[in-house]
C-alpha cells in the first residue's frame, strides 16, 4: 500500500492569497476576545464600586457582543462601555430642540422631569439637574448630560482609588490620566496582558420605545427572517450629544445586526475583517493616520448585505470583499454613507477626513489587492498573483473628484462588469439605485 501523501511547500503555495490572509486574521480572534474579556473584567470591577457609591449608576453585564466585535477587528479604536442610569425613561419628558441643522445626526433631545409623577426624586438634585422656570407647567427641569458626566468622572476616580487600595485590580492595569479631558465620554486605558485597550465610558438612558427614524425598516432582505423586528423592538439608548442635549444611539442595535449576519453561511463577516485589517495597516498606516473606522466599515457591510441578499452572493471570499468595496467606493465618491437605521444621517459629514485621498487608497487596493494582502515576507511568491482585468481596473480608477461618474447608471455598468458578482437579479441594481439616490439629498452641500 502506498504511503499517504505528505503536504509539500509547493502545495502550501497553492492556498489562495485571500484565504491565507483570512487564516492569519482568524488565528488572532480568540486571543483578542480573551484580552478584551480580561480588560472588561477590570473595568466592571471599578464600575461595581461606582454603583456601590451611587446607586443611580448601574453595572451592565448583559451585553456580551463587544468581545465578539473586538475579535473581528484589527483596529484599536476605543470600545464603548455603557453605564445605564437608574431612571424610568418612559416617565421622562423627551423634548426636541426647536431647530437642528441638517446632518446633526440622529434625534437630539432634552430629558425633562415632569412636575407630576413620583420616583424621579433622585434625579432632581443639583449635581445632575437644572430647574426650569416657574412658568413651565409641565416640566420641573432637566437632567443635564454635562453634570451627569462630571458626577460619573468623580465616582470613577474614587472607585479606582478604592479598587487599587484593596487590591481588587492589579497594579498598572488601569490608566485614568485621560479622565481630565472634557469630552462626551470618559476615557480609560485598561491593560490586558501585553495589550492595552481604550474604553469610552458613556452614561446612557435606556428607552423601550423606538424612534420614528427606525420605522419602515422592520423587514429587509439579507437578514434572517424576523431578526430586524426582534432587535429593533429592544428600543434605543440616549447618550450625551452636548453639554445640554442627548441623542439617540443605535450602536448596540448595529452590533446585534452584525451578529445576525454571522449566523448566516458565507463570508460576510470575513470580508469585514479583511477590509478592517487592510484599512488599519495599509490605508491608515497601522493607525498612525486618520481614516475610516470599524464603525464605517460595519455600516458598509450592513448596506451590502441588503443590496446583495442571496446566499450565493457571499459564497466566494474574494467576491464578498469586492461587494463591500463597490459600496465603499460609491460612498467615498459621493461623500455620503447613510446610517443604516437613520438614513437621513450621513456618517461621512463633518468627519474632517480627506475622502479623496481615502478613495485613492481604496481604489488602489481594489485594483491591486496583493500589495496589501501580505502578512510577512514568506508569503511572497516569485511573481505577483493575477490582478483584476484591465477593463475593470479602468472603471475603478474613475476619479472620486467627480461624483457624476458614480451615478446609478455607472453603478449598473460596474456591477455588470464585475465577473466575481455574476449578478442576474436586476432587483438588486434597482435597490442600489434607490438607496444611493437618497444619499444625494443628505447633509446639504457637498463637503
Amino acid at each position: 500500500m502506498p504511503a499517504p501523501a505528505v503536504p509539500t511547500a509547493a502545495m502550501a503555495v497553492q492556498v489562495p492569497l485571500w484565504h491565507h490572509y483570512l487564516q492569519a486574521i482568524r488565528s488572532r480572534e480568540a486571543p483578542r476576545a480573551q484580552d478584551f474579556q480580561r480588560a472588561e473584567n477590570v473595568l466592571l470591577t471599578v464600575l461595581e464600586r461606582v454603583h456601590a457609591l451611587d446607586r443611580r449608576f448601574i453595572v451592565d453585564y448583559s451585553r456580551g457582543l463587544e468581545a465578539f466585535q473586538f475579535a473581528l477587528r484589527s483596529s484599536e479604536d476605543p470600545m464603548d462601555m455603557e453605564v445605564p442610569l437608574w431612571v424610568d425613561a418612559e416617565a421622562l419628558l423627551i423634548e426636541e430642540p426647536e431647530a437642528t441643522r441638517p446632518g446633526d445626526g440622529p434625534e437630539l433631545c432634552r430629558l425633562g422631569v415632569p412636575r407630576e409623577g413620583a420616583g424621579l426624586e433622585r434625579w432632581t438634585t443639583d449635581d445632575t439637574f437644572t430647574a426650569s422656570s416657574e412658568g413651565d407647567a409641565k416640566c420641573r427641569g432637566h437632567i443635564v448630560p454635562s453634570k451627569v458626566l462630571c458626577v460619573l468622572k468623580d465616582l470613577l476616580v474614587a472607585a479606582i482609588v478604592h479598587c487599587k487600595h484593596h487590591s481588587l485590580i492589579a497594579p498598572g492595569s488601569l490608566n485614568a490620566a485621560s479622565l481630565r479631558e472634557e469630552q462626551l465620554h470618559l476615557s480609560l486605558l485598561v491593560s490586558s496582558g501585553w495589550r492595552t485597550i481604550s474604553f469610552h465610558v458613556v452614561p446612557v438612558v435606556r428607552r423601550k420605545l423606538g424612534v420614528p427614524a427606525l420605522e419602515g425598516v422592520q423587514q429587509m432582505p439579507g437578514f434572517p427572517e424576523g431578526s430586524l423586528r426582534r432587535i429593533l423592538g429592544q428600543g434605543v439608548d440616549l447618550v450625551p450629544a452636548s453639554a445640554q442635549l442627548w441623542r439617540t444611539s443605535a450602536d448596540y442595535l448595529l452590533t446585534r445586526l452584525l451578529g445576525e449576519l454571522g449566523s448566516l453561511q458565507g463570508h460576510r463577516l470575513d470580508s469585514l475583517s479583511i477590509l478592517d485589517r487592510v484599512n488599519h495597516e495599509s490605508w491608515r498606516d497601522s493607525g498612525r493616520t486618520d481614516g475610516l473606522t470599524f464603525g464605517h466599515l460595519k455600516v458598509v457591510l450592513l448596506w451590502a448585505s441588503v443590496l446583495f441578499p442571496a446566499p450565493e452572493d457571499w459564497a466566494e471570499l474574494q467576491g464578498a470583499v469586492y461587494r463591500l468595496l463597490v459600496v465603499l467606493l460609491c460612498c467615498l465618491a459621493t461623500r455620503k454613507l447613510p446610517h443604516f437605521l437613520h438614513p437621513q444621517h450621513n456618517l461621512l459629514q463633518g468627519s474632517d477626513l480627506d475622502l479623496g485621498a481615502i478613495y485613492q487608497r481604496v481604489e488602489g487596493f481594489a485594483s491591486q489587492p496583493e500589495a496589501a494582502l501580505r502578512i510577512h515576507a514568506t508569503h511572497l511568491g516569485r511573481s505577483p498573483p493575477p490582478r483584476i482585468g484591465s477593463g475593470l481596473k479602468a472603471l475603478l480608477q474613475l476619479p472620486a473628484s467627480d461624483p457624476t461618474y458614480w451615478a446609478t447608471a455607472y453603478f449598473d455598468v460596474l456591477l455588470d462588469k464585475f465577473q466575481v458578482f455574476n449578478i442576474q437579479d436586476k432587483d438588486r441594481i434597482s435597490a442600489m439605485q434607490s438607496i444611493f439616490q437618497k444619499t444625494r439629498t443628505l447633509g446639504g452641500e457637498e463637503s
